[in-house]
């Protein structure tokens, strides 16, 4: 295989009919190699229009979501952000790539573990890797400019939006399957928050995400 054309192809092919068309975004798409965060079984499956699995019924996202995520995230090079679910590393690699820092969360040790090698490999050290349940917020006292949960929820906790520094946005993937919007929520002013609705997509949710309360009769 002939991997730089099918990375160009990705992107040409993919991800710009997908309506990613920030330069910087596409850069990055070359200079970060999706290959090399993909689980060694599947790497002829890198640049295919599909979800990758990693184990632990878990999956990357496809690369046009990935991209289409980070564009409207418009992340900023004095961003601080928080990712919710490491998964391959993969997209914290092109976040971290674009931000002061990152903080990024998973519930599974192994990824945690494997993101660290990999993200090691590439020489990015301004992210700080966290092994744990982070479905209903992450306590940190400074705040983000940048939220992303790689992981739909039912119901976004609340605590999400209280970690927005004004002006910070949040990228979530809310609802149940078939139904899922992507949202980009932004903090106008302290506790007030405007939400727009992206697409609709459908992913693996978060361990432990919030459900809506059961309806009893």
């Amino acid at each position: 295989m002939d991997i730089e054309q099918a990375r160009y192809n990705m992107v040409e092919q993919q991800i710009r009919p997908w309506d990613v068309l920030d330069q910087d975004v596409l850069d990055l798409l070359h200079k970060i190699h999706r290959e090399d965060f993909v689980p060694p079984a599947h790497r002829a499956l890198a640049f295919v229009d599909m979800e990758i699995p990693l184990g632990h019924g878990e999956s990357m996202w496809m690369p046009k979501l990935e991209a289409r995520a980070v564009q409207e995230l418009d992340i900023r090079p004095s961003d601080r952000v928080l990712e919710i679910g490491t998964g391959s590393g993969y997209l914290t690699a092109l976040l971290a790539q674009q931000a002061s820092d990152v903080v990024s969360v998973d519930i599974v040790p192994e990824f945690t573990d494997g993101a660290t090698i990999k993200l090691n490999a590439h020489g990015i050290v301004n992210v700080r890797l966290h092994t744990g349940d982070a479905a209903h917020g992450w306590a940190d006292d400074a705040g983000f400019d940048v939220i992303v949960l790689t992981g739909s929820t039912p119901l976004l906790a609340d605590a999400f939006r209280k970690s927005l520094r004004v002006g910070g946005r949040l990228f979530a993937i809310v609802g149940t399957a078939p139904a899922m919007q992507a949202q980009l929520i932004t903090c106008s002013a302290p506790g007030a928050y405007r939400s727009v609705t992206l697409f609709e997509t459908c992913v693996q949710a978060l361990v432990n995400a919030p459900q809506p309360a059961a309806f009893v009769f």
